[in-house]
This record gives C-alpha cells, sequence and structure tokens, in this order.
C-alpha cells in the first residue's frame, strides 16, 4: 500500500537536535479506499493516526486521494497530525459534470468545490496537487474553457495536465466526440500555461517565509548550493528549493529562509538562531 522513500540514514545535529530526515510516501491508485479488502470498510484516516506516532518518520505525504470519499474524520485527522505534511494529492481530472460523467467519476463540480473548501478550511497551510484530463471525447470548446477559468480561481498550488490518450480496450474509446490531435494538444498547452501563472504566483508568496527543508544534497548546476525540498514539495514531481550553502548535509532537515523565487523553484539560505 504505501512506498517509502528513504535517501540517507545518516543522524547529525541541526541546530543542537539529532534529526535523520525520513520521508514516507503513501501511494495508491485511490488511497482513501484503504481497508475495504481487509476490513469491509475504510480505514485510512485510523492507519494514518497510527503511523503519525511513530517515532523516525519525519514526514509523510498523501497521494491520489480520490474527492468522492475524502471525509471529515479524514480532515481532522490531517490536520491533528504532528508528522503527516500539509499535502494532498488528489486527481480530480476536470470539473465539468457533464464531463465527469461520462469519465464515470462519481463526483460533480459543487462537491469538488465543497471538498476544496473543507480541506482549505480545516487543514492550515494547505498545497494541493491534481491532475486534469484534457480532450475527451466529447469535451466541448465551452467546456475546456470553463475548466481553464475554475483552474485560474482555484488556485491549485501543484496540477499536472494531461492530453487524452485514445486506448482501444477503454470505454471512452467508443465514444463519439473524437478530438483531434492538435487540438488536444493546444488544450493541453494552454491550460498549463494559465496554471504556471498560479504556480509562479504561489512560488512569490513564499518569498520571506522561514520554512523547514529536506536537503537531498548538492546542486549539481549551482556550485555552492543545495537541493532540497519544502513541506508543500514531493519527490521527483514537484518544484525544488535551492539553498545557498557549502556547508549542508543530505538527508538533514533544516529551517531555511526564502529569499526568492525562481519560476516554480524556491531560493534561500539557512536561516540564523534565535
Amino acid at each position: 500500500f504505501f512506498s517509502s522513500r528513504r535517501r540517507h540514514t545518516r543522524y547529525i545535529s541541526v541546530t543542537g537536535v539529532q534529526t535523520c530526515a525520513l520521508p514516507i510516501c503513501l501511494v495508491a491508485q485511490d488511497s482513501t479506499y484503504y481497508g475495504i479488502d481487509l476490513y469491509g470498510e475504510a480505514r485510512l484516516a485510523p492507519l494514518l493516526r497510527e503511523l503519525d506516532q511513530l517515532d523516525g518518520i519525519d514526514w509523510i505525504r498523501l497521494h491520489y486521494a480520490y474527492p468522492a470519499h475524502v471525509t471529515d474524520e479524514l480532515v481532522k485527522t490531517l490536520a491533528d497530525s504532528r508528522r503527516i505534511v500539509p499535502y494532498i494529492d488528489m486527481p480530480l481530472q476536470h470539473i465539468s459534470d457533464r464531463v465527469l460523467r461520462r469519465m464515470n467519476r462519481k463526483t460533480t463540480r459543487a462537491a469538488t468545490e465543497d471538498i476544496l473548501h473543507r480541506l482549505r478550511a480545516g487543514i492550515p497551510g494547505l498545497v494541493l496537487r491534481s491532475t486534469f484530463l484534457v480532450g475527451f471525447p466529447g469535451e466541448t470548446e465551452a467546456e475546456y474553457e470553463e475548466l481553464v477559468e475554475w483552474v485560474r480561481e482555484a488556485k491549485i498550488e501543484r496540477l499536472g495536465v494531461f492530453a487524452y490518450s485514445h486506448e482501444p480496450t477503454t470505454p471512452s474509446a467508443k465514444m463519439e466526440g473524437a478530438v483531434p490531435e492538435d487540438e488536444k494538444a493546444r488544450r493541453r498547452d494552454h491550460l498549463m500555461a494559465v496554471q504556471q501563472e498560479v504556480a509562479f504566483a504561489h512560488a512569490r508568496s513564499r518569498v520571506g517565509q522561514t520554512l523547514p527543508v529536506m536537503i537531498d544534497g548538492p546542486d549539481p548546476e549551482m556550485p555552492g548550493w543545495h537541493l532540497g525540498r519544502t513541506m508543500a514539495d514531493a519527490p521527483d514531481i514537484d518544484p525544488v528549493a535551492r539553498i545557498k550553502s557549502k556547508t549542508l548535509e543530505s538527508g538533514t532537515i533544516i529551517q531555511a529562509e526564502i529569499t526568492g523565487s525562481d519560476g516554480y523553484d524556491l531560493m534561500g539560505k539557512p536561516a540564523r538562531r534565535r
């Protein structure tokens, strides 16, 4: 059910505290379904509460939580935890009710907006990651524009866009209204450009803040700098934080002062001790 990623196992002192940077990414096709096959009921929230009590884990990150099964119990568990980072990967796919029905998604625009409101209200500092699919058979220009405007207003911090790919064995392969390949590519590129504005603005909003950053190692492109990740950055898929220092140890968590942004990425330096 879950995969762990432990890049380093070295314990060293950071600001006087022994730190071992051990993040865990919980990954499933739909993590909210955890427990149904074993216990006959969803038990993601109890699992998270148990993991949150384990010493030695620094950050727990939740991936692929579908909106139809996000409960108030799960929101409260995430809000009250010590080690679960305020980050959720929630594949939304689309926002048009008609397209969602054609995709066989058990949700609506109104339900999605209600869940996002409860998540934002209940979990301070929450960062959302999602994916959207454009060019699904039958998607009209008006439905696509509805999605574009929604993405612009919803301000999801981390977002990827895919163009629909025809797969002969899937139900959608038999649907009418195929969107031409060049039009699918146009819709994907345009939506990503809209999202880029959202992501760049979010990065700029972090400037001046002091954030915990997990150090992965020296930056191969910038001597004298290190690559790291904030709680808002999943490994390999999200932006990075570049920290200017020659003395940082890989595998540690430091407090970093964010001094600037470079597109999606953050720039910073180790915060001074107080």
